[in-house]
């Protein structure tokens, strides 16, 4: 059993983005605290919150706090999913596609997918996923793992990234497996 994972240039790719999120998490919490007039000391966190409260809040202070505040959020949630990106592996076996990053190990089986199509057809990288006939994140027993991979992927869908190795092989494989009858007793029904 042949495992798909990302090539050299996509692991740069993904690399660079995970560089670029970092920065841009970091310029979030400082223009956070900047734009608040807060001091991220922990002694000093509540009675600086407190004074900047007092001095009253404009509205060029709120909204640019307000949008520093989401990406203090889900930057966090972005740099897992690329982290998970990195560390992905496709291997198609006989019972399904098993899909393995970061201490999430899922099967699929080939009944289960419903169609392979493109997420996005306007971009120059192909970037194809599986949509499934239900959610298999349950088999991911840890909690906080199955929230994450439930938020980087969606409950019944599974990218093929564009950056994978021999990618066009693994969507052969997919397609070909999927076409297959999913039980002997079906076909030997039909034939009868």
């Amino acid at each position: 059993m042949k495992t798909y994972r990302l090539s050299a240039a996509g692991r740069r790719l993904t690399l660079v983005l995970l560089v670029a999120a970092l920065l841009i998490w970091a310029f979030a919490i400082w223009s956070f605290a900047g734009t608040l007039r807060i001091s991220y000391n922990p002694f000093a966190l509540w009675p600086s919150l407190q004074q900047s409260m007092a001095d009253g809040l404009g509205v060029g202070q709120v909204v640019p706090a307000l949008l520093m505040l989401a990406l203090i959020v889900a930057t966090p949630l972005l740099i897992w999913n690329l982290i998970e990106e990195w560390a992905a592996a496709y291997t198609p076996a006989p019972d399904g596609l098993h899909f393995e990053s970061l201490g999430v190990h899922l099967t699929y089986p080939w009944p289960a997918v419903v169609a392979i199509r493109g997420a996005d057809e306007d971009t120059d990288e192909p970037f194809d996923e599986l949509v499934l006939d239900r959610d298999y994140s349950p088999q991911i027993t840890n909690p906080v793992l199955r929230f994450l991979h439930r938020q980087a992927y969606g409950a019944a869908r599974l990218p093929i990234y564009a950056g994978l190795e021999e990618r066009d092989g693994l969507i052969a494989a997919i397609r070909h497996n999927c076409e297959t009858p999913a039980t002997p007793a079906a076909s030997t029904a039909a034939t009868a």
